[in-house]
């Protein structure tokens, strides 16, 4: 099992440099992630069609595609959560991936360098794409 953030689903989705390795670091796991996940997802589309990266219509393709992706939605403590984002002085949206990670002792998967460090902080393994 494997916690994995958003950022990483958006790597695989828009088929960035650290696409290959991240599926061959999930080829076969279970993933989950918070329920807030679709939201992040949409909310990241949507940004990026705001400063020009990408369409209307990529972003509607994405978000059909980021739906085929299994994995299983957790809910969150989201005032567990966001006591951890307090303390640790990041986001309530990281802090929740963080939390899910400590809630079902699985390591986390993410590019965010905040993020490893406050997840190892907590004792959580973190996964490394390379």
């Amino acid at each position: 099992m494997i916690v994995v953030d958003t950022n990483i689903f958006l790597a695989v989705l828009l088929e960035e440099p650290e696409r290959e390795p991240v599926i061959r670091l999930t080829s076969g796991q279970e993933i989950i992630a918070p329920d807030v996940l679709p939201y992040e997802i949409g909310n990241a589309l949507s940004a990026l069609v705001k400063k020009g990266r990408i369409t209307g219509s990529e972003a509607e393709k994405v978000w059909s595609y980021s739906r085929q992706i299994p994995v299983q939605l957790k809910p969150v403590d989201i005032g567990a959560a966001l006591s951890l984002a307090v303390q640790a002085g990041i986001y309530a949206y990281d802090a929740y991936f963080i939390h899910t990670a400590i809630s079902y002792r699985a390591p986390l998967l993410t590019l965010d360098r905040g993020m490893m460090r406050v997840a190892r902080e907590a004792n959580i393994e973190v996964l490394e794409v390379s």
